[in-house]
Formats: C-alpha cells, structure tokens, sequence
C-alpha cells in the first residue's frame, strides 16, 4: 500500500471516529465537573449565573441541572443524572462519573480496533454480571431501628450528625409500612427554611399563613375541610345579570353560597384549606366564627394534608350535600398552629396517615439551601436501604464486583472480552476517586484494597479517607444502599452504550412540526 492510500485510510478511520470522539469528550467534560465533589473529603462547587447570584454545593444533580451544557451528548449524561435522582434520590455524582469512565474506556477500545458491536456486547454483559454481583451482596434491613439506616442517612448526609437524627427521626415517626411504599418519597418530608430550627414532628406543614391576623394563631381537636377548588359562589355572565331572570339566578346562587358557609360553620370545622381563592364573604363569616383559613394552597401540599388529617378532599359543588353527608368528607388534627415568623401553618397529629414534617435550618439562604438538599439526599438514601438493603461503601463493593466480572472475562472468547474488561475498569473508579479526593494515591490504594480482599475474603474493605488505612467498612459505617449502586452501574452501561452507538453526528435543518404551518420542509 502506498504512503498516499494509507493516508486516505487514516483519513476515513479519523472521520468515523471524529463523532465518537466529540462525544467521549463532552461525556468526560460533565463527569469532571462533578467527580471532586465524590466521598466524604470531596469538596463543594461554586455556581455563578449571569447576574451573580451563587449557589454553593455538593450535591451532583444540583451541579449538572443548574451548569450550562450546550453539547447533545453531554445533556444526554445530565438526563442520566436526573433519572438516578427520580428513580432513587441519590447517587447521580457516583452515576455520572461510572458513565463517564465507562465511555472513555469504551472509545479507547474502538480507537484500538474493537470493533463497537463487540465492546457494546461486552459492556452489556459485564453489567449485567456486576448486577447480579450487587444484588447478591445486598443485606436487607427489616427493622427500622437497625443501626445501620443511621449510618445511611450519615453517610449520604455528608457526615452531619443532625441531619442524620431529624432524617432517620422521622422514619420512625412514619414506619416501615409507609416508608416502602412505591409513590411516597421520604424527601418530600424535608422543608428548609431560613432563620428555622431544626426539629421533626408528626404533621405537615402549609408554606403560607391564613387569610387575616383576625383569625386564631391555634386551634386544638379540631375538624379540617379540604377543598380542590375556590370558595366563591358561581359566576353569572354580565349579560345574563342584566336580565330579570339573571338577576334573581345570581340572587338565589349568592343565598346558596351562604347557606353552604353556614354548614361549614355548624359541622364546627376549624381549619379550611382552599386550592384557590376565597370570597369575602366567606372570609368575613369564618373569621367571625373563630376559624382559620388558607387559600391558594399548592396542591402538593393540600394532598399531605388531606391525606394526614383523614379528610377526603373535595370540590365546591359537594357543599350543597346534606350536612350528615358532607361531615364525612372532614379530617382531623389534634392541633393547628400558625408560625409567623416563617410564615407558615403548622397541621400536628392528623388522624389519617402518619405523616412526618424534618425541618432544617440555617442562618443564611444560601446554607440553607445546600443543608436541605443534604436532607433530602439522607432521607431518599435511607428510605432506599429499608427497600433495597445496603451494602460496604467507600466504593469497596464495586471494586469487589470488578474483580468477578474480570473472572466473567475471562471465560468469554472474542473481542467480547474487551467491552467486559471496560465494565470491570469502571468499577473501580469510584474509590480511585474518593481515595484520590482524599489526597492518597488511587494506583498504591487500589492494589492493597484488592489485595485485602481476596486474602481475607471480605469485600466490605476500603480505604479510610482519615487516615488512609484498609479498614473493614462495615465496621467503619460507611454503608450505602444497594439500589444506589444497582441503578447507577446500569445507568452508565444505558448511556455508554448510546454513546457508542452515534456514529455520525448531522445538524437538524428548522421545520414545523405537522399542524403548526404545513408540517415539515421539503
């Protein structure tokens, strides 16, 4: 072959790999962002937006939403950060840094000529014998007072000790039977405010204030009335008001409203909460009647509290019910109170579902804001150990799962093998990363901790970030949940492989979508 057609040959090769290249780098670009921030000597990072405002963090997903990343395959990486978020509540950092190691380590191979069908076949299976490695690993936690669920919310609460309390405080307030339950999410339990102090109780809390200061600041024993709807007569057009006819509908609508007020008032209700507005009328005749009143509450939060207090909730037009029939719809609470500093009501002790409320604080709304996200790592870790059980942190187990699907490469024949020894080498990423935030060699690190483990056959063992020891991470507390690690190796196996998938990047043209101009251009 000539020096000019193996020119041309290398021309090809670097113009097939020049997408995969582009994206191996956008991909690596994003898992740097976020990898110093990875372990317990991990440092925060500092977010500045066009106008100066900072946000100061720790916390992955934070990072990844909130920076500026224009490149497709990079937001490809942040999606898989924010489904590890939805999915499990924690881990998106050790996600993002897996994906981004595993395609680096993937393009090497391809750049090597491993063909990309091999190195995907590989990596695909190489996750899903690390999948089975982790699952066999996991210890479950039947009992939610298991000291362990302490060192979960320990350890994803970056080591702050009343986080830990408040979080696992109120997994016990609420119990296992809720706690794994499929739709409820211990972290929607977690309100930060500024200037508050930390404390958990049985209740919810509604982020605004009643209507008017006239209204009583507590109410004891008392019935709630939950409505999905406004607290306002119905509305008759202008045109049909300048009708006699009209007139007497809107006459006969206003005596109805007020008859509906009146039961509301005789059922001795207390609280009213409201999803939108609330006539005068209305507001006038409960403050009269020494009643509290919340409107234009956030659905979310009138959901908690129909579900705390027992109440069913209800729409406007269900007020015209008998008053035995509409007594049924009413909740309870044993007490209701107003706090005006943080401008919020407080609904304890419903007699419906437990519901736990954590309450962090903090002097300025920048920490404030960074200790919630704390929290809510904590309690979404916890609440995923009672579900999944836990196993050895540090990134001990990983580099313990490495070493077997080394073993399952070495069973395979073919270019196979190459896409499972990038698995294997992703594994270890993890501790080569804590142990090198820690200010330790991850090379010297590795080796002992391999080592370690296969003479005393203990996969629990790391590398303490104190002091740089092997240490049995049980032991040490470092303790994780298993579905954290499930859900973040088989995150970065998906975007690997779409990654490596994209072998030609082509700009789209501008078009309409069908519907909106005569649909797409010629």
């Amino acid at each position: 072959m000539s020096l000019k057609q193996q020119a041309s040959q290398g021309a090809e090769i670097n113009e097939k790999l020049a997408a995969l290249l582009t994206n191996s780098n956008a991909v690596r670009a994003i898992a740097a962002a976020v990898e110093g921030t990875l372990g317990p000597k991990g440092l925060d990072t500092m977010l500045v937006d066009k106008f100066g405002e900072v946000v100061i963090t720790n916390d992955g997903v934070t990072i990844l939403t909130m920076m500026e990343a224009n490149h497709p395959a990079a937001r490809m990486v942040i999606n898989i950060a924010k489904s590890q978020q939805e999915e499990i509540g924690d881990g998106t950092t050790t996600a993002t840094v897996m994906a981004g190691a595993l395609v680096s380590v993937g393009v090497e191979q391809v750049v090597k000529g491993v063909p990309v069908a091999r190195v995907i076949e590989g990596i695909r299976s190489g996750v899903r014998r690390a999948l089975e490695v982790m699952q066999q690993q996991a210890v479950p936690l039947d009992n939610i007072d298991h000291p362990w669920l302490k060192q979960v919310a320990l350890v994803a609460g970056r080591e702050h000790q009343d986080i830990a309390d408040l979080v696992v405080e109120a997994a016990r307030l609420i119990g296992k039977e809720k706690l794994v339950e499929r739709n409820f999410r211990l972290s929607d339990t977690i309100i930060s405010q500024e200037g508050a102090n930390n404390q958990v109780f049985m209740g919810v809390i509604i982020n605004k204030e009643t209507m008017n200061k006239q209204m009583p600041s507590q109410l004891k024993n008392l019935k709630v009335l939950v409505i999905d709807d406004a607290l306002e007569p119905e509305v008759i057009e202008d045109e049909a008001l300048s009708t006699e006819s009209g007139f007497a509908r809107y006459l006969a609508l206003q005596e109805e409203f007020r008859t509906n007020l009146q039961k509301i008032i005789d059922l001795g209700v207390g609280l009213v909460l409201v999803d939108r507005g609330v006539d005068d009328t209305a507001e006038e005749l409960f403050t009269d009647a020494g009643m509290m009143v919340v409107q234009r509450v956030l659905n979310k939060e009138l959901r908690r509290a129909a579900e705390h207090t027992g109440a069913r909730i209800i729409k406007r037009t269900s007020l015209k019910k008998d008053i035995t029939e509409l007594e049924k719809y009413l909740g309870h609470a044993k007490e209701v109170l107003v706090d005006e500093k943080l401008e919020q009501v407080w609904i304890m002790e419903g007699k419906g579902k437990p519901m736990a409320t954590v309450l962090v604080g903090a002097a300025t709304e920048e920490v404030v804001g960074e200790r919630g996200r704390i929290a809510k790592d904590a309690a979404s870790s916890l609440q995923a150990a009672m579900k999944g059980g836990v196993v050895p942190g540090g990134g001990s187990l990983e580099l313990a799962v490495s070493r077997e699907v080394e073993r399952a490469r070495e069973s395979t024949r073919g270019m196979t093998a190459y896409g499972i020894s990038c698995v294997a080498e992703t594994l270890r990423r993890p501790m080569a990363q804590i142990v090198a935030n820690a200010g330790f060699n991850p090379l010297e690190k590795l080796g002992d901790v391999l080592a370690a483990q296969a003479e005393q056959g203990k996969i629990s063992l790391g590398v303490d970030c104190d002091s740089g020891e092997i240490t049995d991470m049980y032991e040490l507390g470092v303790i994780d949940p298993a579905l954290v690690k499930i859900h973040a190796i088989k995150a970065a196996g998906e975007i690997a492989e779409a990654i490596l998938r994209i072998d030609t990047i082509i700009k789209m043209k501008d078009y309409k979508p069908a519907g909106e101009g005569g649909g797409q251009e010629a």
